[in-house]
C-alpha cells in the first residue's frame, strides 16, 4: 500500500461505536479544552498546598496543538495566582544538517531507483537518538534544580517531553494525541514540519520523513507511555477547542469496554485520478468531493477509532487503541506473532464510472522488504463487490507473454512516455460480483475500470507499491505519475502466469461449515496468504465464535445485520450495507442477524489455522 498523503478533511459522523461505559469514570472525562485546563489548573493549585512547587510535562503526536493548550492552561494557572514558567523541548534536538545526514541511509536519495523519493527505512532509534545529549542534561540540572528550590510551575513542552531521561522529574505528565487523518491535514496546512528540522521541503518530503521516522518515534513513545501508566493524562487533539482529557486509567477502561463490542473504525476517503462514484454515493459524500478512489475502512495505522458514549464523543488512533488493548482485540497469539500490529488491513478501491483502471503493480516479498525494518512480505487480495459493464481484473501475466520484452516496454514508458498494450502481457479476467482474486507478492495485477473491489492484504507498514504501468497518466496536480520499475523487476514473479494463476489465485469456493439456513465457504485461501477468506450466506442468520483470533465481517450482499454476544446481547453493533466491523478475539460466541430482507453475504476474514508457525 501507499501512505495516505492527501486525505479528505470529512469526518464520516456514521462510523460511531455506541459503548455503555461506567458513569462515575465517565465523569472524570472533561469535555472540551477550557474545562480540561481548568481542571489541570485546579488540581495543580491543590498540589501546590502541599509544595511550593510543581513541574508539568507535555508532550504529544506530531502536529498535536501543545503550544495553544501550554498558553490556556497557564491563563488558567494565572487565574489561580500561580507563577507559570515555561521551557520548549525545541532546543533539544540535533540539528537540522545533523538530522538530515542520520536519516540518509533511511531515506535515501536515488532518483534512479525512486524518482519521487517516497519509499524509506523504518527508524528503530527512538526519540533521544533525535537529541543532543549536552542539551537533555542541561534541561535536566534545569528540573533537578527547580526541584529542588523552585517556586510556582515549570511546564516543559514539545515533542519528546517525555523522554525517559525527563520523565522522572515531573510531578503531572500529559500526552496530547492525534489521529493520522488529522495530522496529515496539519501538515498540509503547515502546522508541522518535522522533528528538529528547519530546512524548507516540499509537502511529499515532509510526509515521507514524517512516516518513516517522525510518526515511528512517537508512536513508539505513545505507546510505552500509556501502556506502562506512565502519563497522568490522555488528551485528544484533534480539535484544539474540544480538547478532552481522559486520567489514563479511564482510557485504559473505556478501551478494555470498547473491545467486548464488536467495533468499526472511521474510514478515511481519498481521491485519485480513477477513482469512482459508487461508495461516495452511497455514503453520501461532500459533493465537491472530485470522486472516491480509495476508502482507507480498516488500514490500521491510518485509520481512527470512535466511541459515543450517552452525548458525548471520543476518537482515538486506531493504531493507539491496538497498542494498549492489542491483546484482547487480536488474540495472544495474534499479538505475539506480530510484535503487537494489526495484522491485516482492509480497503475498498472504487473504479465505479471512473475514467480508468488502477495502474499496473506488483508488491514485494519478505525478503525484498525485511531489510527496512519490516515484518514480512506483501500480499493481498481482491473480492468483487460491485461491477458494472466491461469490468476486469488483471492478476498475473498472459500465458506466452514475454515478460521481458514487457519490463523493457514498461521502462521505455517510464523513461520516454512511450506507451503501449499492456493487455498484451498481463492477464485479465471478467470481474463478476462474489469473486475473489488472491494476489500474493510478486504477482503482477491491477484492478480495472468500473467496479468496487474490497482489498484485504497483509501486514505492511511502509510503502510498496511499484507501479510498472500508469497508461501515461497525470495526477490532479498535473503531474506524470511515477513508475517503479527499478524495484518492480526486481520482485515481480515471471511464472505468475495464466494456468497459474487460474489454478491458484482463482478459487472455487468450497463449503466448510453449513446449517440451519446459512453456509460458510472459503473463497480464497492459499499457503503464500496468512488469512483465510470465507463467505457466509443465509436468510435469518448464523452462529459463530472468536476463539483467540478476531474475525473481520463485511455486508457485501444485504441491507442491515445485527452482530451480537450470544451472552450479551446488549453487546451488539448493527451493520449497514459495506460496513467493515471487527469482532475481537476475546468476544466468544455471537449471531449475525439479517435485519433487512431475502438472502444476504459477509465476507468473513479471519488467520489461518497455524498462521502463527508460517
Amino acid at each position: 500500500m501507499s501512505f495516505m498523503f492527501n486525505p479528505y478533511p470529512y469526518d464520516d459522523p456514521n462510523a460511531v461505536n455506541h459503548i455503555s461505559f461506567n458513569s462515575e469514570l465517565k465523569s472524570s472525562i472533561t469535555p472540551d479544552s477550557p474545562a480540561s485546563a481548568k481542571k489541570l489548573a485546579a488540581q495543580v493549585k491543590d498540589m501546590l498546598s502541599g509544595s511550593p512547587r510543581c513541574i508539568i510535562g507535555l508532550d504529544g503526536y506530531m502536529s498535536a496543538p501543545m503550544d495553544s493548550f501550554k498558553g490556556l492552561l497557564s491563563l488558567q494557572l494565572a487565574l489561580n495566582g500561580i507563577q507559570v514558567d515555561t521551557l520548549s523541548t525545541e532546543t533539544l534536538f540535533l540539528d537540522s544538517d545533523t538530522l538530515y545526514e542520520k536519516f540518509l541511509p533511511y531515506l535515501p536519495e536515488d532518483r534512479e531507483t525512486d524518482p519521487v523519493l517516497l519509499y524509506g527505512s523504518r527508524y528503530e532509534e527512538g526519540y533521544e537518538s533525535l537529541m543532543q545529549q549536552k542539551e537533555i542534561e542541561k534541561l535536566s540540572a534545569r528540573l533537578k534544580e527547580f526541584s529542588e528550590k523552585g517556586k510556582g510551575v515549570l511546564v516543559i513542552y514539545g515533542y519528546g517531553a517525555l523522554i525517559d531521561a525527563l520523565r522522572p522529574f515531573y510531578n503531572l505528565k500529559l500526552y496530547i494525541d492525534m489521529t493520522q487523518k488529522r495530522t496529515i491535514l496539519n501538515i498540509r496546512a503547515g502546522a508541522f514540519s518535522n522533528l528538529g528540522s528547519t530546512r524548507q521541503m516540499t509537502i511529499n518530503h515532509i510526509l515521507r520523513r514524517s512516516y518513516y521516522i517522525d510518526f515511528e518515534v512517537a508512536a513508539e513513545l505513545r505507546g510505552q507511555l500509556i501502556h506502562n501508566n506512565e502519563i497522568d493524562y490522555y488528551l485528544t487533539g484533534d480539535n484544539p477547542d474540544k480538547i478532552k482529557m481522559l486520567p489514563v486509567n479511564t482510557l485504559k477502561a473505556l478501551f478494555d469496554t470498547m473491545v467486548s463490542y464488536p467495533l468499526r473504525c472511521r474510514p478515511v476517503y481519498l481521491e485519485g485520478v480513477w477513482g469512482g462514484f459508487y461508495i461516495k454515493r452511497l455514503r453520501n459524500l461532500p459533493e465537491d468531493m472530485k470522486n472516491c478512489a480509495w476508502v482507507f475502512d480498516l488500514i490500521p495505522m491510518e485509520v481512527s477509532i470512535a466511541a459515543d458514549i450517552d452525548t458525548m464523543e471520543l476518537e482515538f488512533p486506531f493504531y493507539c487503541f491496538v497498542q494498549v488493548i492489542g491483546t484482547k482485540l487480536m488474540g495472544e497469539k495474534s499479538a505475539k506473532k506480530f510484535n503487537g500490529y494489526f495484522p491485516v488491513r482492509f480497503n475498498y478501491d472504487d473504479t465505479y464510472h471512473s475514467s480508468g483502471n488502477m495502474s499496473i503493480q506488483v508488491h514485494p516479498n519478505g525478503d525484498y522488504i525485511k531489510g527496512n525494518n519490516e515484518l514480512g512480505r506483501q500480499d493481498e487480495s481482491y473480492y468483487m463487490v460491485v461491477t458494472g459493464q466491461e469490468a476486469k481484473t488483471y492478476c498475473g501475466f498472459r500465458q506466452n507473454a514475454d515478460v521481458e520484452e514487457f519490463i523493457e516496454k514498461a521502462r521505455r514508458a517510464e523513461k520516454y512516455g512511450e506507451g503501449f498494450d499492456h493487455d498484451e502481457y498481463v492477464y485479465s479476467e471478467p470481474s463478476v460480483a462474489g469473486q475473489q482474486f488472491l494476489i500474493p507478492a510478486g504477482t503482477i495485477h491491477a484492478s480495472g475500470r468500473n467496479q468496487v473491489i474490497l482489498e484485504i492484504g497483509s501486514l505492511t507498514i511502509g510503502s510498496y507499491t511499484y507501479k510498472m504501468y500508469d497508461y501515461m497518466r497525470k495526477d490532479l496536480d498535473g503531474n506524470l505519475r511515477p513508475i517503479h520499475t527499478y524495484h518492480g523487476d526486481k520482485v515481480l514473479r515471471r511464472d505468475f502466469k495464466e494456468s497459474w494463476v487460474r489454478e491458484n489465485l482463482i478459487q472455487k469456493p468450497r463449503v466448510i461449515r453449513e446449517g440451519n439456513g446459512y453456509e460458510e465457504t472459503v473463497v480464497g485461501e492459499h499457503e503464500l496468504l496468512y488469512f483465510s477468506l470465507r463467505n457466509v450466506r443465509f436468510f435469518e442468520k448464523y452462529e459463530d465464535e472468536t476463539t483467540d483470533r478476531f474475525h473481520v465481517l463485511v455486508l457485501v450482499e444485504g441491507e442491515k445485520c445485527l452482530i451480537r454476544s450470544l451472552t450479551d446481547p446488549d453487546r451488539c453493533f448493527e451493520q449497514n450495507y459495506l460496513d467493515m466491523v471487527i469482532v475481537p478475539a476475546g468476544f466468544g460466541p455471537y449471531e449475525v442477524i439479517n435485519k433487512g430482507v431475502g438472502k444476504v453475504t459477509i465476507h468473513k476474514t479471519l488467520l489461518k489455522d497455524g498462521f502463527e508457525n508460517e
